[in-house]
């Protein structure tokens, strides 16, 4: 792994002395090849660089598939991987570019779309506050892009999962696994004015009484509703996307990865099942992945 780091370093160098390229690409460039050096880490363990061939960037580029980033994104991390091989090849540490022959993502290929984070504002921004149930899908869409839940995980979500003070959810995902997710301060306000100001006031029977979201009978909101709040309000804000809950979920990844964030850090906030056998990526620090949500999220720096 040190060897690894040490190349990722020289590449650094080349990129800024050799290829004189700016700041923000030389950046840009280095993140795509440690994104991809922790992919190697969770499923290639001891492999080095050199010894990368087409199949385990081919590999990665379906997992980044699975995270939901689109083709362009998927596109502008291979370009950076291609130039690492080049620089490889040009210090003749290997013979032949793996990166060379593998064509781009197909764009044809189905993958649910992803919002720009100005258009997830122009959705926010469409609702009606006052109205009641304006500040409930406010405060649902906001779940859904600024912790990347899936729509089950937020129409069971409960009260008592939520820890403002520490700033995170524990979510009860697939198959029944906990993870922590961390939340930023914007959408604590959104949650605390929803809890505080409407829900407060409702009826609410005793079965639904832990839940967070709640239909206008206070009983609890079905996957049926939320879709049709997603689908009306991109209307409403003239987006012509084809967009339902699981967008802002594919958002949150790509939004993420594409401002730096780390790998492994994403897919444990995801809940995704993690493909290492490694025991040092089951579970990251808390402060690490609250720091990561912190750095790369939009909502964080709105």
């Amino acid at each position: 792994m040190s060897f690894r780091i040490d190349l990722i370093k020289a590449f650094r160098e080349y990129l800024k002395l050799e290829l004189s390229l700016s700041d923000n690409s030389v950046e840009a460039y280095v993140h795509d090849i440690m994104l991809f050096n922790q992919f190697l880490e969770m499923n290639e363990v001891g492999l080095n660089f050199e010894q990368v061939t087409h199949k385990q960037i081919e590999q990665f580029l379906d997992y980044l598939f699975g995270l939901g980033l689109s083709a362009s994104s998927q596109t502008r991390i291979l370009s950076g991987i291609r130039s690492f091989f080049r620089f490889m090849q040009e210090e003749s540490l290997m013979e032949n570019n793996p990166a060379r022959l593998i064509t781009n993502p197909e764009t044809s290929r189905k993958l649910p779309e992803v919002l720009t984070y100005d258009e997830i504002k122009k959705m926010l921004d469409t609702i009606d506050l006052s109205e009641p149930i304006g500040q409930r899908n406010k405060t649902m869409i906001e779940l859904l892009y600024a912790c990347g839940l899936r729509v089950s995980e937020l129409i069971n979500l409960k009260v008592n999962q939520i820890y403002p003070k520490d700033g995170f959810l524990r979510i009860r995902g697939k198959g029944d696994k906990e993870r922590l997710v961390p939340v930023g301060k914007s959408t604590l306000k959104s949650i605390r004015i929803y809890t505080d100001e409407i829900r407060s006031l409702q009826g609410v029977g005793i079965a639904n009484k832990d839940l967070l979201f709640l239909n206008r009978n206070g009983k609890k909101i079905s996957r049926h509703l939320v879709f049709k709040i997603v689908k009306q309000t991109a209307e409403k804000a003239g987006i012509t996307k084809n967009v339902s809950p699981h967008t802002f979920r594919h958002s949150f990844a790509t939004h993420l990865l594409e401002g730096g964030a780390d790998l492994i850090a994403v897919q444990q906030m995801l809940g995704h099942a993690s493909v290492s056998t490694t025991e040092i990526y089951t579970h990251l620090d808390r402060e690490y992945l609250r720091d990561t949500i912190m750095s790369f999220h939009p909502r964080s720096k709105a």
